[in-house]
Parts: C-alpha cells; sequence; structure tokens
C-alpha cells in the first residue's frame, strides 16, 4: 500500500517549503508535490558556470522582521547584498529609489531643500483639483512632471499593459521620494542574498520530507476521484496545504482571477561585466523588456562571462505562469468570493501568493506560513 501522509503539500515554493519543515518538526508526515521538475517556486536559481542563475527573476531578500531573519539564517547564509538599481530613459541613467542622487542629475539641484521646491514647483504647475481620478494624475500630484515621465509613466505601462490613464489611482498610494543619497532601495533592516542561492536554502527546508516533482496536482484529483465525493487529498493525505491559483482550484467557476505573467530571455555574454549592476529598470517604451538583471552581481561574481536576463511583462493566459495578482477593485472582490468557498472547503488550507490572491514579499511568505501551521 502507498504511504499515507498528515498533510499533501501543493507547491514547493517558499510557502510550501517553510510549511513542510514546521509540520515536519510537530511530528507531521508531509508529501510536497510541484508540477514542475525543480524546487523553490519562483525563487529556484540555477548555478551556470559558476553563477547562480535567478530563472524566475531577481529574488532580494530584505526585511524588518527579526524573527523571519533569524528563521532564514538557519538555513542559509547571507551575503551584504544591498539593492541599488538604476534607471535607464533612453540613454540616461538615474538611481533609484529617486533620491538626492535622481533630483541632481534631473534638474542640476545640491540641497535637499532645491529638491524638494523643486518638486513642489512641478506638482503646483499641474494644478490638479480633487481626487485624482486615474494613475497619472495620481503620480503627477505625487512627484511632478519630470519624474512621472522619465521614471514612472511608460515603465508602468509596460508593466500593466495598458495606458496610466486607464489605470486606478490607487495603484500608487505613495511614491518613494528620499531627500538623501542613500541609493538602497529597501528601508529594511536586514538584506541579503543566500550565498549559494536559493535553492540550497530551500533544500535544507525539505530535508528529511518527500518530494515529488513533475507531479500535477489536478491530474492526480482528477486520477484519483471517480465519485461527486472529492478527495483533495488524492488518496494520499489526510490534510492539503495548497499553493497555487486559488481560482483554478475550484475550476474557475465563479470567473476567472487576472494576474500578470512574464517572460525571459537569458543570455550568457563573453564578458566579465555587462551593466555594473544587478539590475536596470528599462523606463522607456524604447524597448519592450522592463529590466535586465545581470546575475553575478547578487553575488558580487568574478567569473570571465556573465548571464543577463531580459524581463518581458505580459497579460496571463491559461498556460502561462502566473507571477502577480492584479488587485484592483474587480478582482479583489471576485477573491473575496473564492475565498467563502475556501473557508467552506474542509481539510483544505490555501496559502502564498497565489493561494491568498496577494502580492507578498518574501519575508511576509515567511511570517504568513509560520502563522498559518501554528494553527494547523
Amino acid at each position: 500500500m502507498e504511504k499515507k501522509y498528515d498533510y499533501l503539500i501543493v507547491g514547493a515554493g517558499l510557502y510550501g517549503a517553510v510549511a513542510a519543515h514546521e509540520l515536519k518538526k510537530k511530528g507531521m508526515e508531509c508529501l510536497v508535490i510541484d508540477k514542475r521538475k525543480v524546487i523553490a517556486g519562483n525563487i529556484y536559481t540555477e548555478n551556470v558556470d559558476g553563477i547562480n542563475v535567478h530563472k524566475y527573476g531577481a529574488h532580494i531578500f530584505h526585511t524588518s522582521d527579526k524573527k523571519v531573519w533569524d528563521y532564514v539564517n538557519q538555513f542559509a547564509e547571507f551575503n551584504n547584498f544591498v539593492n541599488s538599481p538604476v534607471a535607464r530613459f533612453h540613454n540616461e541613467l538615474y538611481n533609484l529609489p529617486f533620491n538626492m542622487n535622481t533630483f541632481s542629475k534631473l534638474w542640476g539641484v545640491v540641497t535637499p531643500e532645491e529638491a524638494a521646491a523643486k518638486i513642489q514647483e512641478q506638482i503646483d504647475a499641474e494644478n490638479i483639483t480633487g481626487e485624482p481620478s486615474n494613475l497619472e494624475e495620481q503620480a503627477l500630484r505625487l512627484v511632478g512632471r519630470d519624474v512621472y515621465e522619465k521614471l514612472v509613466k511608460e515603465y508602468t505601462e509596460k508593466q500593466w499593459g495598458r495606458d496610466c490613464k486607464e489605470l486606478p489611482a490607487f495603484i500608487i498610494k505613495r511614491l518613494p521620494v528620499r531627500l538623501t543619497f542613500d541609493n538602497n532601495y529597501f528601508n529594511d533592516r536586514y538584506q541579503g542574498i543566500p550565498i549559494g542561492g536559493y535553492t540550497s536554502m530551500i533544500e535544507k527546508m525539505l530535508e528529511g520530507i518527500d518530494v515529488r516533482l513533475n507531479t500535477d496536482y489536478f491530474q492526480l484529483k482528477n486520477a484519483y476521484n471517480s465519485s461527486p465525493n472529492v478527495d483533495y487529498g488524492c488518496g494520499l493525505a489526510d490534510k492539503v496545504i495548497y499553493t497555487g491559483m486559488i481560482d483554478e482550484f475550484f475550476d474557475y467557476r465563479l470567473g476567472e482571477l487576472e494576474y500578470r505573467s512574464l517572460r525571459f530571455e537569458t543570455e550568457k555574454l563573453d564578458k566579465e561585466n555587462y551593466q555594473g549592476v544587478a539590475v536596470v529598470n528599462y523606463t522607456s517604451h524604447e524597448v519592450d523588456f522592463t529590466r535586465i538583471i545581470e546575475h553575478k552581481h547578487f553575488e558580487f561574481g568574478k567569473q570571465p562571462t556573465t548571464i543577463i536576463t531580459r524581463e518581458y511583462p505580459k497579460a496571463w493566459e491559461k498556460g502561462d505562469e502566473p507571477y502577480y495578482p492584479v488587485n484592483n477593485e474587480f478582482n479583489n472582490k471576485l477573491y473575496a468570493e473564492y475565498k467563502q468557498l475556501a473557508d467552506a472547503t474542509e481539510n483544505v488550507f490555501f496559502g502564498g501568493r497565489l493561494g491568498q490572491y496577494k502580492y507578498y514579499d518574501m519575508d511576509k511568505v515567511i511570517a504568513a506560513a509560520l502563522d498559518d501551521v501554528s494553527h494547523m
């Protein structure tokens, strides 16, 4: 007879790995499955010529939660990488987030007082009264015309696939404006990249836990269940932790939630250094991609060659990888209806960015998994 587990965990990404590790500590038998041929979900890193390539986009760990920081340091040693991206508008380069280096390059200002006055002058020139009716008006009210036109507008339109005048204002609640020369993108106390990549970190979390890859949960479920009385554990487990798309779990019966997807083009170059920084955002429509990642800079690599990845946002269609929930008013309302179904589904727990239809940073995924498991 096939082994019976306490929990079937669908998804070998960060949430699934943390949940499995914590449940094992509680004496539970877990089986983790994933339809991909690799573990680690979207934080999977692959070693290519000594460079840890972030296969599904750049992932920089940052948190102000000491509990979470101490937790991940059980499984990996982190380097002191600080995310200091650069924005490229045509052939102009600007530091991010918007700071004194950015404003000095834009306007020639040299003091915080001069920068603040210039920003306010640009905001006043827009003469926007009342509540902003779209993203463009909201951004202009926050930072003025120059920053918006060069560093926000076209980049945002590529990300979302529509004009900023067609996007709701609430997408940009604030824009980070710093009147200092600090290029550190994050304000969090702890930041870094696991030395050796994220995959080895997830491997350590999953030590001693049964894992099956190339295993599609829905094929498994459909093959096992031949009656209306659905066994979500597929005869393998008493309970299920599901980290995939919540609308797919319920066969889209209430309609499809929206996601944004990504396409990646990765290239090995016979040169030591391509762009001098891990991430360059391309903020104009001049190119279709939103950014180029040069992977070796995450770990201060000195290899004679380099590997870069161009990142192209696209609308999600069935069969694509869903990367980002589109948390607008319509989708949040639809998700609330799916959550009612989820709450009424016995012995199934929904977690992670897709299971909870929420944009999570990695530290928030870990904190949510730890909290959820504590109540299981």
